[in-house]
C-alpha cells in the first residue's frame, strides 16, 4: 500500500533527526519494513547483510582509507603542502591558494573529504591565521576545499556508485579531474581578487628556479605516489583495487625507510585506526544495502520512475530537480548512505532522459561533496569549527562564497556534459 511507503520514510527521517547513528536508522527501518509491510522472512535480510560485505569492489575503499591515514601520520602531507606553497605563495593571497592546491593534491591520493579537512585544515588554518589572513576567509577556504578529496579521484563516493551502477570506475574517475581543477582555479581567482589590494598580508618573495627544483626534489617521493596511482590505473598496469594496495605499500615504505617519519611501532596504531574507520563505513554499506533490498522488492524505484516521467518531460527540468534534491539530501545524509540509497532509485530514470550514467555519477558525487559543507549535518563544518574554535553558524557563513563557486561548477558540468565526458571518451572508457 502507498501509505506504507510514507510511514517507512517518516521512520527513517525521524530516526535520523533524532541523531540515531545512520547504520541503526537503516537497519531499524528495514526490519520494521520486513515485519509489517511484507510477507518475507527476516532470514532474507540477514543473507542480504552478509552478501553486501562479500563484494570485492569494497577492497579499494578500505585500502584508500589506510593510505590516507598513512599520509596523515607521516610527512607526505607536509611535503605536498611545501610544493603547493612555493608554487603560489608569492601571489596575493598565495598561502590561501597553496591550501586549495594542497587539498587537490591530497585528495588525489586519499579519496576522502573528511581526511582532507583533518589533515590539511589542522596544518593550514593556524598557518593562515598566523600570516594575517582574516578568520572568515581562512575557515571558509579550508572547509570547502576539503570537498576536492571526494571530487578529484580516487573518490570513495565514485567507487560505491560504480559498484551499484556497474559503470566503468576508470571512466568515472576521469570525469572528476575537470570539475576538481575548475574549482581549484575558480577558488584561486576569488582569492587573488579578495587579497590583491591587501597590503597587510605577508607575501613570500618570488621563488627562484633553484628553490622550486629543491622543493620538487624534496617531495618527489610524495608526488610519485599520485603518478603511480593514476599512471597504473589508466595505463592498464593494474586495476583500481590493485592501485589502492600498491599505494598503501608504497606509502608505508616511503614513510618508514625514506622519509623516516614513521616508526614500526606506528604501523599497528595506523592499521587499527584504519580498520575502525573501515568498519564504520562497511556497517553503513550493509545497512544501506538491506534498505535497498526492501526498496527493490517493493519495486519502489520503478514506481518513483513512473511518477517522475508522468510529470517531467524535459531533461533540463529533470536535472535541475535532481540537483536541488541532492543538495537538500546532502544537508542531512553522508555521501556513503546517500549514494547507496538514492542511487538505485534514481538510476532507472536516466534512460528516459538520455543521461549518461557516468555523467550522473559525477553529478551525484559533486552534490554530495557540497553536502559536507552545508548545515546542519555538514561534517567539514564541525571539523573546521573545532580547529578554529568557532561555532557552526560562523563557519557556515564563512563557506558561502566558496560553495557558490562549487555550485556554479556543478551547474556548468550538469548542462554541458561534454566538458567532463570528453576525457573518458578520448581514452576509451565510455562511448
Amino acid at each position: 500500500m502507498e501509505w506504507s511507503y510514507l510511514i517507512i520514510l517518516l521512520i527513517l527521517l525521524g530516526t535520523m533527526a533524532a541523531y540515531v547513528p545512520v547504520f541503526m536508522c537503516l537497519f531499524f527501518t528495514t526490519v520494521l519494513s520486513f515485519l509489517f509491510f511484507t510477507d518475507l522472512p527476516l532470514l532474507l535480510l540477514a543473507q542480504t547483510l552478509f552478501r553486501s560485505m562479500d563484494n570485492f569492489a569494497l577492497v579499494v575503499v578500505l585500502f584508500f582509507i589506510l593510505c590516507g591515514n598513512i599520509m596523515t601520520a607521516g610527512s607526505i602531507v607536509e611535503k605536498l603542502i611545501k610544493v603547493a606553497n612555493i608554487l603560489v605563495s608569492w601571489l596575493p593571497g598565495g598561502l590561501g591558494m597553496a591550501g586549495v592546491l594542497a587539498c587537490g593534491l591530497f585528495g588525489a591520493i586519499s579519496g576522502s573529504t573528511v581526511a582532507t579537512v583533518v589533515a590539511l585544515g589542522g596544518f593550514m588554518i593556524p598557518a593562515l591565521l598566523k600570516n594575517g589572513y582574516d578568520e572568515k576567509y581562512t575557515l571558509g577556504v579550508m572547509t570547502s576545499s576539503g570537498n576536492l578529496g571526494v571530487i578529484i579521484p580516487p573518490s570513495i563516493s565514485m567507487i560505491l556508485y560504480s559498484m551499484i551502477s556497474n559503470t566503468s570506475l576508470e571512466g568515472l574517475f576521469l570525469t572528476g579531474f575537470v570539475p576538481g581543477i575548475l574549482i581549484i582555479i575558480a577558488t584561486c581567482i576569488y582569492t587573488y581578487i579578495h587579497f590583491r589590494k591587501d597590503t597587510t598580508i605577508l607575501r613570500m618573495p618570488v621563488p627562484s628556479a633553484k628553490e622550486v627544483l629543491l622543493a620538487l626534489k624534496d617531495a618527489i617521493w610524495s608526488i610519485m605516489l599520485i603518478i603511480i596511482i593514476f599512471g597504473g590505473i589508466f595505463s592498464g598496469v593494474f586495476t583500481a583495487n590493485e592501485a589502492a594496495v600498491v599505494a598503501c605499500v608504497y606509502a608505508f615504505i616511503i614513510e618508514l625507510f625514506i622519509h623516516k617519519a614513521l616508526k614500526l611501532s606506528d604501523v599497528k596504531k595506523i592499521t587499527i585506526s584504519s580498520a575502525v574507520t573501515s568498519a564504520s563505513l562497511l556497517i553503513i554499506v550493509a545497512g544501506a544495502t538491506c534498505f535497498g533490498r526492501y526498496l527493490t522488492l517493493e519495486n519502489i524505484p520503478g514506481k518513483v520512475t513512473e511518477a517522475v516521467l508522468s510529470n517531467i518531460q524535459s531533461p533540463v527540468v529533470f536535472l535541475l530537480v535532481i540537483n536541488i534534491l541532492l543538495l537538500i539530501v546532502g544537508m542531512f545524509m553522508d555521501v556513503v548512505s546517500a549514494t547507496l540509497i538514492l542511487g538505485p532509485v534514481l538510476l532507472p530514470m536516466l534512460g528516459a532522459f538520455n543521461i549518461d550514467p557516468v555523467h550522473f555519477g559525477l553529478i551525484m558525487t559533486v552534490n554530495m561533496a557540497i553536502g559536507y559543507c552545508t548545515p546542519p549535518m555538514g561534517v567539514s563544518l564541525y571539523i573546521a569549527g573545532s580547529i578554529g574554535n568557532r561555532d557552526l553558524i560562523y563557519v557556515s557563513k564563512a563557506v558561502v562564497p566558496f560553495i557558490a563557486i562549487q555550485i556554479a561548477v556543478l551547474l556548468m558540468m550538469t548542462y554541458v556534459p561534454d566538458v567532463v565526458l570528453w576525457l573518458p571518451r578520448v581514452l576509451g572508457f565510455i562511448h
